[in-house]
């Protein structure tokens, strides 16, 4: 098969284009023959030697894959050969056959190319599991995006505001601030130009937001904590601007904060599994009735991966980048 491999630590020139031999499925696993990969921000750090491979799993980058089933491990019960699905792989997606566990995968939702499935997967699993599931959105709440034009910041603004839910978020132009609003945030800031913590309580009437979902760390930290109202949370994703902050504990103490966070990656596919289910049930429904839509920028054939690598770390893109086969 065709694939692209990570010849070593470094650049996007590292990526090289090779054949491999296929993957055979485990016994709870589906081999699915692949369509389009999408490109997310793990996929630039392990290709750096920042993000370690779990054992069990494909040294090939590549998260999230849409495409063909095209044989079954021999315990698979959900699936059939021919069944279209987008799934959350734990690597191996930048190929031309990917396996994945039987239970991460979805139907691709109807009326979505390809290109559009596969753009979903990692930043839907990402948006459940630590808004919903780890920062409990209830609806009614308010929740700011950090980073409202990437992948996960597209998604997030556009699950929330379907479920009823009032959204800000900050993004690096005017540009990215009116494509949040499109998408769905009731305000947006340029966080070059505002000062996004007043705008942020200005906007919630002194309040704060009950949920932040953050992508930068670093000095952003003691600011977020000024936008939370009281009993609100903040989760972690990523640390675009370093994992380490100050922290002034008696705010927390006093206004009963709760600080989280996780990564996806090394859970387990039993934890995966039971984020499927509720996309499946709760968010698939949305996405088929147009309310969430796939925000894909541009797309790549997969042998051009490294070009795709060079947009995501320019950082200006909106939404997604995909490899197509």
């Amino acid at each position: 098969m065709r694939a692209v491999e990570i010849s070593r630590p470094g650049g996007p020139e590292v990526l090289k284009a090779v054949d491999l031999s296929e993957p055979a499925p485990k016994p709870n696993e589906i081999l699915v023959k692949v369509a389009a990969a999408g490109v997310n921000r793990p996929d630039l750090l392990q290709r750096a030697g920042h993000y370690p491979v779990p054992p069990d799993a494909s040294p090939l980058p590549g998260l999230e894959i849409a495409g063909e089933v095209v044989e079954l491990g021999n315990a698979v019960k959900l699936w059939k050969r021919g069944d279209k699905v987008c799934a959350l792989a734990n690597g191996g997606g930048y190929a031309e056959y990917c396996t994945v566990p039987e239970t991460q995968a979805l139907p691709v939702p109807k009326n979505l190319s390809m290109v559009e499935a596969a753009s979903l997967p990692e930043t839907c699993f990402t948006v459940w599991g630590n808004v919903y599931d780890r920062g409990a959105l209830a609806p009614g709440e308010t929740l700011l995006v950090q980073g409202g034009s990437s992948g996960i910041g597209v998604t997030a603004i556009q699950m929330a505001a379907a479920t009823g839910n009032r959204v800000f978020a900050t993004a690096g132009s005017g540009e990215k601030v009116a494509a949040c609003m499109r998408l769905g945030a009731e305000k947006a800031f340029n966080y070059k130009t505002q000062d996004w913590v007043a705008e942020v309580r200005a906007a919630t009437d002194g309040k704060g937001v009950n949920l932040i979902l953050d992508m930068v760390g670093g000095d952003y930290v003691p600011r977020e904590l000024k936008c939370l109202a009281d009993e609100g949370r903040l989760v972690f994703i990523a640390y675009l601007r370093g994992p380490k902050t100050e922290l002034d504990i008696d705010a927390v103490m006093r206004r009963r904060l709760t600080i989280t966070g996780s990564t996806l990656r090394p859970r387990s596919a039993e934890f995966k599994g039971y984020l499927a289910r509720n996309l499946r049930e709760k968010i698939w429904p949305l996405v088929e009735a147009g309310r969430i839509k796939p925000q894909v920028f541009k797309s790549f054939p997969l042998e051009q991966a490294a070009e795709a690598h060079r947009l995501m770390e320019s950082s200006q893109h909106i939404g997604k980048i995909v490899l197509t086969l």
